[in-house]
């Protein structure tokens, strides 16, 4: 019976996978899955020597389709390696996907801020190549360095976020840098991605908990600006101040020669 419950768990539900050969090719292909069909973006795994793959559950038909578009936009950025399809899959591939956690998660809903913002992603090959190419995102609009990324194979990508416009500005000036330093392998511009992308990128957390200016208030308020001074009750200790006491001989009872003597002194 217990057999036949796991069976049934998921029997109306499927797995998709794509993979690609660069990091930007799979966030947006996964960009696509998403928009395509009502599937669920479960997480990437990155297994090395640039190999990337996109993770999707959802109805058996919703699968298919998800996987097509993910495999045809994967096909357009010349990036494709392979896609998977399993229908009905049994609840022990929890040891090696993240499934009902994951859909666990997206049952309970999520909030994303970042719905008019845009990812800008560029892939290098060699490290100098990624931080140029950073750098002078940066510095042509304003635009925020969220996190990289590392595949193997020497591919390392910047991922930054802002508005549209700033994000297709600073990514061309990220690309002129990145191929006049060393070697270009992709670029990625994804408008308004959906929340569940931005769930599973190394983004949000970035974005969504901005760090607050600490204000630490005074434990007394301020009558008189800050410039003139502050008449604050100053509570001073007298000093201790400590006296030897010494005691001198009396004089009169010193023979005079002793007394010649302290005179001489």
């Amino acid at each position: 019976m217990g057999e036949y419950n796991q069976r049934n768990d998921f029997s109306d539900t499927a797995l998709g996978m794509v993979s690609t050969r660069s990091f930007p090719a799979i966030v947006g292909t996964a960009d696509m899955m998403l928009k395509s069909a009502g599937v669920h973006l479960i997480g990437y795994e990155k297994i090395g020597d640039g190999h990337c793959t996109a993770i999707v559950r959802g109805g058996i038909a919703d699968v298919r389709l998800a996987v097509q578009a993910g495999e045809d936009t994967a096909k357009q950025f010349n990036e494709f390696f392979s896609s998977l399809v399993i229908p009905r899959p049994y609840p022990n591939l929890e040891i090696i996907l993240p499934i009902t956690s994951r859909l666990t998660e997206l049952a309970n809903g999520g909030y994303s801020r970042l719905s008019n913002q845009a990812i800008g992603l560029i892939e290098t090959r060699g490290f100098p190549a990624m931080v140029g190419a950073a750098d002078a995102m940066l510095k042509s609009a304003d635009v925020q360095l969220a996190a990289y990324e590392k595949i193997g194979s020497g591919l390392c990508t910047a991922i930054i976020r802002g508005s549209v416009a700033n994000v297709a500005v600073a990514v061309e000036a990220g690309m002129n840098e990145a191929e006049r330093i060393g070697e270009l392998n992709a670029v990625m511009v994804i408008p308004r991605p959906l929340d569940e992308l931005e769930q599973t990128l190394p983004v949000a957390s970035c974005w969504v908990e901005k760090r607050q200016p600490l204000n630490q208030p005074l434990s007394q308020p301020l009558s008189q600006p800050l410039s003139e001074p502050l008449n604050l009750p100053i509570s001073i200790k007298e000093p201790v101040i400590e006296v030897e006491v010494v005691q001198l001989p009396d004089l009169a009872k010193l023979p005079i020669k002793i007394i010649e003597e302290l005179e001489d002194n």
